[in-house]
């Protein structure tokens, strides 16, 4: 297929998504948004926390990336390897709230024990979560 591509999104427990005849993907890498398209030079990068999209034709893919792994890009593929990934009906969105709720209370503590590099990181992927299952708040 002539400007797609196939992805393939894989945790250590499971295969989530293999789909051939995808025309974008967006995600965020570890130094920032990433797009990439049928043909896109071959790298290989660190994944961020962010939310991944994918684009086949009308439909639109969601899913919630909120650990560590890899990107890798080839000219007519894109493997994402990822510690951690969630599809939208797996989210517990109650959860990721009280998630959102703790991190901002710790990030906003004049508390010295507190380690703002942890609570960032866990704000990042309670909104990643959130956003992931359509719920922004």
């Amino acid at each position: 297929m002539e400007g797609k591509f196939k992805l393939t999104v894989v945790t250590p427990q499971r295969l989530l998504m293999e789909e051939d005849g995808v025309e974008r993907v967006a995600l965020r890498g570890s130094e920032g948004e990433l797009g990439i398209l049928y043909d896109h030079s071959p790298m290989v990068t660190p994944l961020g926390i962010g939310v991944m999209r994918a684009r086949s034709g009308k439909e639109e893919q969601i899913i919630a990336l909120s650990g560590g792994g890899f990107l890798e890009i080839l000219p007519d593929k894109v493997t994402i390897l990822a510690d951690v990934a969630e599809l939208p009906g797996e989210i517990d969105v109650e959860r990721a709230r009280e998630a959102k709720q703790r991190a901002e209370k710790k990030l906003s503590s004049s508390d010295e024990e507190v380690n703002f590099t942890r609570a960032r990181a866990a704000l990042m992927r309670a909104l990643t979560r959130l956003e992931a299952a359509g719920n922004k708040d």
